[in-house]
């Protein structure tokens, strides 16, 4: 069917809609080219088992240390996200909504892109706990800081860590080669700061804090998600008793442990890190000495992962501000949800989850050849999509179907909109997912 363009659309943005279109295709032809690469050409293969084997192992230790072939390992998993996270959806999600009910395509694609982050989540945080729960700072957060700079962590811990940065950096491409909703910026910047810390974190060899703050905020998008399926399938009731579970997580998780992790970066640190720097390997590691002059020796981490690593009182604030900036953030979303708890306790309506969608918000699946009929005009005729800012602010996935017949918005965990705009809170209202009378 052809399709009608847009006449202000550039090569740009039609790269863009051609990249989002074939996601699925995309990600298994690179996928088998790397595969194929690795099986016929035995030369090869010391590049190429970069990409899905642990680089940099220790046999005298059985760990890993840091080091830039961890790159292809990050691509390599950017590449599977993409992939899965588009097959899931069309293929295994949207088919199951429209089996369970759900009765808008609208409601069909969120219910695929909330239930694709309860599969996500339910891996990831697990898998986060398990270490977590076999750590020694659980419940002593002193132990963070202790033994640093270790330059070594065993293989899960760096399996985890880089899966996770290629999970957040995915959003980011996502982000921007999808169009622009109206608060891209928004997301753009918490996406930024989120991948930056972990970058730095495993860089400066802080991968146990790394671990336990993913901890605490994946454990959020356990309950969001899965209350708005349920809503989206008709569980109301438990969908209200879910969202409950998850404004009480949210404060436990994200305003209470959250900041006594910040509180142990502030008070902890100076007595469990002898401030300095550090040069050499795992056994061979000497210091500390004088930081040299200027701000070089602040990217050697980077450079070279034996090379000098040095912390001290700007260091620190460096990675506190930059947590306490993602707090002032969940925070003001924190904020809103709390205003539509009150308004939803004092009997009003979240009457308009429709708000933020456009025409086709309530066009019922009757069958694909309606849909498909009706998609050139919708694509012709249609503003852009506005953006979903998740309640964390953490997940964006957004696509276009390559089966061009389910147009899908920005899908995140939740979905609060944090700019200045009028209708904020009106369609905060609609995107908790735990609406009544809609």
């Amino acid at each position: 069917m052809k399709k009608v363009k847009r006449k202000d659309d550039g090569p740009l943005e039609i790269l863009c809609k051609w990249v989002v279109e074939y996601q699925v295709g995309l990600s298994v032809n690179l996928l088998m080219l790397l595969g194929l690469t690795h099986m016929c050409f035995p030369r090869a293969r010391r590049h190429t088992r970069k990409f899905f084997e642990l680089s940099y192992y220790n046999p005298d230790t059985g760990e890993y240390r840091a080091g830039w072939n961890d790159a292809f390992m990050v691509f390599y998993w950017i590449i599977i996200f993409t992939g899965l996270r588009a097959a899931f959806i069309d293929y295994i999600l949207m088919p199951l909504a429209k089996k369970g009910g759900v009765k808008t395509v609208r409601d069909c694609t969120r219910f695929a892109e909330q239930a694709w982050l309860l599969i996500y989540y339910s891996v990831f945080w697990t898998l986060g706990m398990y270490l977590l729960v076999n750590s020694d700072y659980i419940f002593n957060f002193k132990e963070l800081w202790t033994n640093w700079p270790n330059r070594e962590i065993d293989g899960l811990r760096k399996w985890y860590t880089l899966v996770q940065y290629a999970f957040w950096l995915q959003q980011i491409v996502v982000i921007n080669i999808e169009a622009r909703r109206k608060d891209h910026w928004q997301m753009f910047t918490h996406h930024i700061v989120t991948t930056m810390l972990i970058f730095t974190s495993y860089g400066y060899h802080q991968t146990k804090v790394a671990n336990f703050i993913l901890c605490m905020m994946d454990v959020v998008d356990l309950f969001l998600p899965l209350a708005k399926c349920l809503k989206y399938l008709g569980f109301t009731t438990v969908c209200d008793i879910l969202f409950g579970v998850f404004m009480v997580t949210w404060i436990a998780a994200r305003h209470v442990i959250y900041l006594m992790i910040c509180w142990s970066i502030y008070a902890d640190i100076p007595n469990e890190i002898e401030y300095g720097c550090y040069r050499g390997k795992n056994g061979a590691i000497t210091g500390p000495f004088p930081a040299p002059d200027g701000f070089g020796h602040l990217l050697e981490p980077f450079r070279d992962p034996e090379g000098i690593v040095c912390w001290s009182n700007g260091i620190k604030w460096g990675f506190l501000s930059a947590l306490l900036f993602l707090q002032g953030i969940t925070l003001l979303w924190f904020s809103m949800i709390v205003k539509v708890a009150i308004n939803v306790l004092r009997g009003g309506e979240a009457d308009d989850s429709r708000s933020d969608d456009e025409g086709d918000a309530e066009e019922d699946l009757k069958d694909e050849e309606d849909l498909e009929q009706s998609q050139p005009l919708l694509q012709a005729e249609l503003p852009p999509f506005e953006e979903e800012v998740g309640v964390e602010a953490i997940n964006l996935k957004g696509r276009t179907s390559n089966a061009s017949r389910y147009r899908k918005s920005a899908g995140t965990s939740s979905g609060v909109s944090i700019a200045g705009h009028s209708s904020d809170r009106k369609e905060l209202l609609g995107r908790i997912g735990c609406d009544k009378g809609n």
